[in-house]
C-alpha cells in the first residue's frame, strides 16, 4: 500500500510547449497539497502523469510502502490511487445506483463500502434517477462517491469542489479531513482554497 508519493525532477510538455521542469516534492500519510498556477500551467497534466496516463519528458514518479521500499508503479496505480478529473466518466444511460454499483465492483469495493459512500455523499434520493437527469453538482457527488466506495490511500483530484454548492463543499471537506486523519493523502489541482489544511505547490514555468 502507498505510504509516500515522490515526484523527482519532473518535466512535462504538451505538444511542443514545455509546461514545467525540475519539479520535485513528496507527499506522505496524512498530508494534503494543493497544486496552484495559471490555467495551462500543467496542474492537470501533473495529476495525469502521477496516475500513469502521461509520460514525463524527464524525471520520475514513484511510490513507497511503509518500509520505504519502492512499489511497482503498475500495482501502486491500479490498487492504491484514485484520479478524479474534470470529466466524471459516468455512463448517462445508467441510473445513479447502477453506475455507483458498477464502479464499486470495478474498483474493488464491497457492499459495506458502497453503503458508506451512499450515506457519506447523501446519494440515496438520487439512486433511482438516470445519470443524464442529474445536475452538475449531483454528478460530481456521484463521482466523488467512488473515493469512499473503494477506499485507496492516494486521492488525485482536479478541481473537486467546482460544481458543488456551499453545503456540499463543507460535506466533502469533512470527508477529505477524515481521509487524512485515517492516513490518506490528497493532491488536488485548485483555483479556490480547499476547506482543509494544505501546503501549496506552485506549478508552471513562471
Amino acid at each position: 500500500m502507498i505510504w509516500r508519493l515522490t515526484v523527482d525532477n519532473l518535466a512535462l510538455a504538451r505538444g511542443e510547449r514545455r509546461l514545467f521542469e525540475g519539479l520535485g516534492f513528496s507527499l506522505g500519510r496524512g498530508e494534503a497539497a494543493a497544486l496552484t498556477g495559471a490555467n495551462g500551467a500543467g496542474k492537470t497534466s501533473l495529476l495525469r502523469a502521477i496516475a500513469g496516463l502521461l509520460r514525463p519528458e524527464a524525471g520520475r514518479v514513484y511510490f513507497q510502502d511503509m518500509a520505504g521500499d519502492v512499489i511497482e508503479a503498475e500495482v501502486a496505480r491500479s490498487q492504491g490511487l484514485h484520479l478524479l478529473g474534470h470529466h466524471d466518466g459516468l455512463k448517462s444511460t445508467r441510473t445513479a445506483g447502477e453506475e455507483l454499483r458498477f464502479w464499486t465492483r470495478w474498483l474493488g469495493g464491497d457492499a459495506p463500502s458502497l453503503a458508506k459512500a451512499i450515506d457519506a455523499l447523501q446519494l440515496d434520493p438520487l439512486l433511482a434517477l438516470d445519470v443524464r437527469k442529474l445536475s452538475a453538482g449531483q454528478r460530481r457527488r456521484l463521482a466523488l462517491a467512488r473515493l469512499i466506495a473503494a477506499p485507496r490511500p492516494l486521492w488525485l483530484l482536479d478541481e473537486p469542489m467546482a460544481p458543488l454548492d456551499l453545503g456540499r463543499r463543507a460535506l466533502f471537506g469533512a470527508l477529505m479531513q477524515a481521509h487524512l486523519d485515517g492516513g490518506g493523502m490528497i493532491l488536488a489541482a485548485v483555483h479556490d482554497a480547499l476547506p482543509i489544511p494544505v501546503r501549496e505547490l506552485k506549478v508552471g514555468t513562471a
